[in-house]
């Protein structure tokens, strides 16, 4: 155990509000009587901790003021509301993305648990009770993700190799992050190419390798990145858009009412029990995956060549190969 730990489980026990006794300071702490009382001094010294030895009751205690508010070692601190909040998420992530950070949590993950053991939950029980399940994610290279991040947050520029599936086309390019996004299970990287001399949107998975430079990432403004990514439908860009007119059946009306496509989508209820779903696109093609999903409970009112794309989709999908 590290001396930071060691401070931790010492303010533990003495915020409890009880006086805890030496043996039980040397059992927790696994240390000599010289290094407990070395640590005590310390934080009496360093942190201000008002811990005295309460001779009538044979313990250490934390001094309290009157109406004051008592002691709280200087540190990262959460109720355990928020502590179960962070271990959920931990759950969550380990279900999205097995391993993707693990090694880098597990210390914090530790710190956590031991303090929702104080409380009324287990740790185990957020573990068993959470449950994601992804549908379509993909592995990514070990440490892909942790340099990808890291270029993102420290605004440096990341060397890749890059294997792009639509192409099959392996290339060297060396990219400034400007955000992370995790979208449908998979996570991908807004970035400046600069072997394309613009803005590209790269899937992580498809990052053989990335090598973290000492180059300053150039500066884009994220109303930009915006603009560009977030104008039309999913994760694809693009200059021209249009804007989609679906009717969904009365019997998927309830549910397509409650869903977001688009922070920019429009509905109505039609009064035959009918849902129209209005929302802007620039590329048809993730657009009319979500559309054909529904079958014949929806129909695309416009634009014409969205429904003729539809439509030729569909003939495509009937015939017998």
């Amino acid at each position: 155990m590290d001396r930071t730990e060691r401070f931790y489980r010492i303010d533990r026990l003495l915020a409890a509000g009880k006086p805890v006794a030496m043996r039980r300071f040397l059992d927790e702490l696994e240390v000599s009587r010289a290094t407990f009382k070395r640590d005590i001094e310390y934080l009496r010294d360093r942190f201000n901790a008002p811990i005295e030895w309460n001779r009538e009751y044979g313990g250490y205690v934390y001094r309290g003021k009157p109406g004051g508010a008592p002691f709280q070692l200087p540190g990262l601190w959460f109720s355990p509301s928020e502590i179960e909040a962070l271990l959920t998420m931990h759950a969550m992530l380990d279900d999205l993305q097995p391993g993707l950070i693990g090694a880098q949590v597990a210390p914090l993950r530790s710190r956590l648990e031991a303090l929702i053991a104080e409380g009324d939950v287990a740790a185990s029980e957020v573990r068993k009770r959470v449950r994601m399940l992804p549908q379509a994610a993909r592995t990514m290279p070990t440490g892909v993700f942790e340099t990808i991040a890291a270029g993102t947050l420290k605004r440096r520029r990341v060397a890749i190799r890059y294997a792009a599936r639509s192409t099959a086309e392996t290339t060297e390019r060396t990219i400034s992050p400007q955000r992370l996004v995790h979208y449908r299970d998979n996570w991908y990287v807004d970035a400046w190419c600069h072997l394309r001399d613009g803005l590209r949107k790269f899937a992580i998975d498809a990052i053989v390798e990335a090598r973290l430079t000492d180059q300053k990432a150039k500066p884009v403004d994220l109303r930009e990145v915006e603009r560009e990514f977030n104008s039309g439908y999913g994760i694809f860009s693009g200059t021209k858009l249009q804007w989609a007119k679906l009717r969904f059946a009365p019997s998927r009306a309830r549910w397509i009412a409650q869903e977001r496509w688009h922070p920019q989508q429009r509905g109505r209820l039609e009064s035959d029990g009918s849902y129209v779903l209005e929302l802007p696109y620039t590329d048809t093609r993730e657009l009319m995956m979500d559309i054909l999903k529904y079958g014949a409970d929806v129909r695309v009112l416009g634009p014409r060549d969205l429904a003729d794309t539809v439509a030729a989709e569909i003939r495509r999908m009937a015939v017998v190969l």
